[in-house]
């Protein structure tokens, strides 16, 4: 049997990890792949920020989960401490008697291969798989592979593959400026927006990806109207742009969802209902759209509070929730009457805009024979006193 032990900090793991594991596993017939991340590297502090053991570890089960004869271990992070490879290779072999045993490392970790803690056993008891660039480190890996076989009896192997040029550093100082998507598994992307873990924030085309799938695909061209004007009249008000940008990609990703479905919703997210909303689906989708924009995608609190609230509105509104109203409102593709009037007057008083607005929803639903929200009057009557 021939097993290979793959570890490291996959802080986070990335393609090129995914990539180099399934080069070696199938130029060395393994037969069993280990994926064990470090608890704590012994030559290094994990970076600042890092997630907790239980997220890395987590990340790193979604990143190789679609890969045959590969099995990630929680061995060294339930060890706890410093991650030292010759106990880790002990662990395998008493799990694994007779097996062969591949130690998969990079050409950096050969050269500094003779500081390691009993590195003598683990070159007695293990073959070394070393990744080398092709073109690339060849003759540095060759020279240092000669030098361990002529003062230990080094057995070693090298793993040839094209390298892909990313590192987890670089990713993790990716991540908070909406760059990066490309360099994760999709499933680890995913995992880390919903976490917002190092810092992410989420890549605008791959948030909208995820919310148009949510959508009817005649609500698209709303949403899209709504975004762009939720950028400007944040950047006019003085609200996060990014943060409005969010809220109004996410707003309606429930809409299509019947009573019975919004309700499930509600329910899982723990959203407490009046009786007029347990009764009115239309009512529904800003709070359970608001729910899986934070449990799903991490959305913060503001952006939270814009999406839940841009139906009926409310008293004492922020400007975040302000700015998602009023482009719900007042994007492109709305045409009804007084809607000129309400652009204009969203540009030059956000507040008289929303009074308008407020003003305009209760006659409608009035003229329908809807009862308005409460909410919604309150929001009404809350703006007619900010403005005196």
């Amino acid at each position: 049997m021939k097993i290979g032990i793959f570890g490291g900090t996959f802080n986070p793991p990335h393609i090129g990890h995914v990539a180099a594991a399934r080069e070696a596993a199938a130029e060395l017939g393994l037969d069993k792949l280990l994926v064990i991340p470090d608890a704590q590297p012994p030559h290094k502090e994990l970076a600042a920020g890092s997630p907790a053991d239980a997220e890395r570890l987590e990340l790193t089960r979604l990143a190789f989960g679609g890969m045959k004869r590969c099995r990630v271990s929680d061995m060294e992070i339930k060890r706890g401490g410093r991650s030292y490879t010759v106990e880790t290779i002990r662990r395998v072999r008493d799990k694994y008697p007779g097996a062969k045993i591949f130690l998969l490392m990079g050409g950096d970790m050969l050269m500094c291969f003779e500081q390691w803690r009993e590195f003598e056993e683990i070159l007695k008891t293990v073959t070394l798989a070393v990744f080398a660039r092709r073109g690339g480190e060849r003759e540095r890996i060759f020279r240092q592979s000669e030098n361990l076989r002529l003062k230990y009896g080094t057995n070693l192997r090298t793993v040839e593959f094209d390298e892909i040029e990313v590192s987890s550093t670089q990713i993790r100082e990716a991540l908070p400026k909406r760059l990066g998507r490309e360099l994760l598994p999709e499933a680890v992307y995913a995992e880390i927006i919903k976490k917002r873990l190092y810092g992410a924030k989420p890549e605008y085309e791959w948030l909208r990806k995820k919310a148009y799938a949510m959508l009817e695909p005649k609500r698209i061209s709303h949403v899209k109207g709504c975004e762009e004007e939720a950028a400007k009249l944040a950047a006019r008000w003085g609200a996060d742009v990014e943060r409005a940008r969010e809220a109004a990609i996410l707003h309606d990703i429930t809409k299509k969802e019947k009573l019975d479905e919004q309700l499930r919703l509600c329910a899982k997210y723990g959203i407490i209902l009046d009786e007029m909303e347990r009764n009115e689906g239309k009512l529904l989708h800003s709070k359970t759209g608001a729910g899986i924009a934070r449990y799903e995608f991490g959305c913060d609190d503001e952006v939270y509070g814009a999406i839940f609230w841009h139906t009926t509105g409310k008293e004492d509104m922020s400007l975040l929730e302000k700015v998602i109203y009023m482009a719900d409102y007042i994007e492109p593709n709305r045409d009804f009457e007084g809607v000129e009037e309400l652009r204009r007057l969203a540009y030059q008083d956000l507040d008289r805009a929303l009074e308008m607005g407020f003003s305009m929803s209760i006659e409608d639903m009035r003229s329908r024979n809807i009862v308005p929200h409460a909410r919604t009057l309150g929001a009404l009557e809350w703006i007619r006193k900010e403005k005196r």
